[in-house]
């Protein structure tokens, strides 16, 4: 099984899926109101965990939002500490 990371997102389930090796690894849950996006949740399995994995996950739904024009609502505190590490996404958050 492959170690590499692939993250898509699945509009159908509103969520950013990662997965290794076609195994489910974690996702990131989100709406889409007023062109915002809310991220209220993240999780990633627990035999995934320690890979990375929350991290390419916030990532990829952070340069989504910013390719769709959008702007961000971090409710989940995952993505809230990462764009806090990561400040070249505080332009896209709203109150």
């Amino acid at each position: 099984m492959s170690d590499e990371v692939t993250v898509l997102d699945n509009k159908e389930r509103k969520r950013y899926e990662a997965r290794i090796g076609g195994a489910l690894a974690g996702i990131l849950a989100y709406t889409v109101q007023d062109g915002v996006a809310v991220m209220p949740h993240t999780v990633v399995e627990p035999q995934f965990e320690g890979r990375g994995i929350g991290g390419k996950l916030a990532k990829a739904a952070l340069d989504d939002v910013r390719e769709r024009g959008l702007k961000v609502a971090p409710r989940c505190w995952f993505v809230a500490a990462y764009i806090e590490k990561h400040p070249e996404y505080t332009d896209l958050v709203v109150d």
